[in-house]
């Protein structure tokens, strides 16, 4: 049995005073083992960058638990939770937020870097999954040159190559062509889980089609492959 990395038990966010309060989530409940590769989707104003906030320790819960390696983070004080973020959360909140000082390739391939792979091995690894991202001709490219979406299909990639690292990876995307790489994927909306699926034995062909389904039903941004 893989170790749970992350719990989250009914967690609420609200905002405002008493008169015109604002829930951004509502009673969230969810678990992501270790090498889980899971997705975070919804329409604009479901609650995704609250979420993501208040499990990164950069936001507080108004209410509930949330669990990194079994340390309840709402109940660390502001000198604990520092130390937390720079020893204990060793999983990656994946949005698209890339480095402009770098490249594409080069903010694609930084952990590896990081990591002191071989050179020769980031470039192959790099370059392949920019070919199935069908975001090879932008590699040289700067982040502030490229398009929304193909910022998302780079964080995608960066994403994948983490995953080799056998990283946990949470990733907040618009992109069903990105979130098909994902192994499962939760839904928001209102901010509440409106639904949560697998790919399992799908195809990504198959699972990609799942999230357009879900996405025109959300009425979110639907994508096309290209």
């Amino acid at each position: 049995m893989k170790k749970e990395v992350l719990k989250v038990s009914n967690i609420e966010k609200y905002y405002g005073n008493k008169s015109n309060i604002t829930k951004a989530i509502n009673n969230i409940n969810f678990t992501v083992e270790e090498g889980e590769f899971v997705g975070v989707m919804g329409a604009s104003g479901s609650g995704k960058t609250t979420l993501l906030n208040c499990i990164s320790t950069i936001d507080k819960v108004s209410s509930g638990h949330i669990f990194i390696n079994n340390n309840d983070i709402t109940k660390l004080n502001s000198k604990k939770i520092a130390k937390f973020r720079r020893e204990e959360l060793g999983f990656i909140f994946q949005d698209f937020n890339l480095l402009d000082t770098l490249t594409i390739a080069e903010n694609i391939s930084l952990s590896l870097i990081i990591n002191k792979k071989n050179e020769n091995k980031i470039d192959e690894m790099v370059n392949d999954i920019a070919k199935r991202l069908d975001i090879e001709g932008i590699l040289d490219k700067f982040p502030y040159e490229v398009s929304g979406g193909q910022k998302q299909r780079c964080a995608c990639a960066r994403a994948l190559i983490n995953k080799n690292l056998d990283a946990t990876i949470l990733m907040v995307t618009h992109d069903a062509f990105s979130a098909s790489f994902c192994q499962r994927i939760l839904f928001l909306k209102d901010g509440n889980i409106f639904t949560e699926i697998l790919k399992g034995s799908k195809t990504r062909k198959e699972f990609f089609n799942e999230i357009l389904d879900i996405l025109t039903l959300l009425g979110g941004d639907v994508q096309d492959v290209k």
